[in-house]
């Protein structure tokens, strides 16, 4: 092995370790490090060794370079999705290394607009390739990877449809009585206040669904693409990097009107899985194309939600709309009692159902739930 691919090696066994997915350092990843860092770039991935996060000063030193030269590479890194630059809580500015998948550079990489190029082409069957390995990594160890994975913290909170399209009323909450934690800090659970919470709102490309038009397999769900949202320091270095843009909002708001019209789930992020801290962004999930959705998962998806689905059987003619929209398969028609049913286990809270009901039969549960849903065996 030549010098320079021994340094790819060290980068990728650096950036698999940055957070995210842990992925193996193989020859696909190998050839994705080189569409993202320059030969000349190897060596300063290297000074994030020890630490992920660092300050100017700190890199000064673990990279032995200077600050102008610090700079030229950043800016070049930062736009390929490889480094997140932007100043913490103090104003101090930050340089984070992302790792290559959940959240980072396969994210901001289709996020934004892609030329369909023989190089993006390139690229994504490259992640095509990643994404096979990955899962038969986690076949082959499926005993001890799966609950490993299971015990994880949520990675991302649903934030629930709770208004009925046909008959154009709320959908019903059923208040939990045994809810006793008045204490806790309870994120917003409509999404129009959560949009109204940030003044920096930044929309993109769901990575998701581009990279599944440009791998020739486009949603079966819906045309829309950009719907990806972005917030306050996460909008700013999405947007300055070209990866989405900055808009108002009132576009914020026709934007989720318009998802929810398709059926997408919202799915929110906070940093660290710390759902008492302010979200980072929200994606808008399809179900055949999203990695955090039950038909495309490779690895378990573990989601927190404040709301369980609760099927009125009185008002529930058997239609069948709620199976058809569920997102995890939580919804089932019983051919006995010709009513549909609900999953405890596999309800992510998300009032999808209860959005399309023709009857507004569904009703939504108060109550904290973690949902962990692990992809079959074999």
């Amino acid at each position: 092995m030549s010098n320079i691919e021994e340094k790819y090696r060290k980068a990728g066994e650096i950036i698999s370790g940055a957070g995210g997915t842990p992925l193996p350092v193989n020859d696909t990843l190998m050839k994705l490090l080189k569409f993202f860092i320059m030969e000349d770039e190897v060596d300063f991935i290297h000074a994030f060794n020890e630490k992920k996060s660092q300050t100017m000063d700190q890199l000064k030193q673990s990279s032995g370079l200077s600050e102008d030269e610090i700079n030229v590479k950043v800016k070049k890194l930062a736009a390929r999705g490889v480094i997140f630059n932007q100043p913490n809580s103090k104003g101090i500015m930050v340089y984070r290394l992302l790792p290559l998948l959940n959240v980072g550079t396969f994210e901001y990489k289709f996020m934004g607009k892609l030329e369909k190029s023989d190089r993006d082409k390139e690229i994504c069957t490259l992640f095509n390739q990643m994404f096979v390995d990955l899962k038969s990594m986690v076949q082959s160890n499926y005993d001890a990877i799966i609950p490993m994975l299971m015990a994880g913290p949520p990675v991302d909170r649903t934030v629930p449809v709770l208004e009925n399209k046909p008959k154009n009323e709320p959908v019903k909450i059923i208040i939990n009585k045994d809810i006793k934690s008045p204490d806790k800090i309870v994120p917003s659970q409509r999404v129009e206040e959560l949009i109204q919470k940030f003044d920096e709102i930044a929309l993109g490309h769901c990575f998701c669904r581009h990279y599944k038009d440009l791998s020739g397999s486009p949603c079966k769900q819906t045309d829309l693409r950009e719907t990806c949202f972005t917030f306050g320091k996460s909008a700013r270095f999405t947007s300055e990097q070209g990866f989405s843009r900055m808009i108002s909002k009132q576009e914020a708001l026709q934007v989720l009107k318009k998802v929810e019209e398709a059926g997408l789930v919202h799915k929110a992020y906070h940093p660290n899985f710390d759902t008492s801290k302010d979200e980072t962004s929200i994606c808008n999930c399809c179900k055949c194309c999203c990695a955090n959705g039950v038909d495309a998962m490779i690895a378990p998806i573990a989601n927190t939600t404040n709301y369980l689905a609760v099927i009125n059987e009185e008002l529930c003619i058997g239609c069948g709309k709620c199976v058809e929209k569920c997102h995890t398969h939580a919804a089932y028609l019983d051919k006995d009692k010709k009513k549909s049913g609900r999953k405890e286990d596999l309800c992510i809270g998300c009032g999808v159902c209860a959005h399309f009901c023709p009857q507004n039969a569904i009703s939504m549960k108060e109550g904290e739930r973690i949902v962990r849903i692990a992809p079959k065996k074999g």
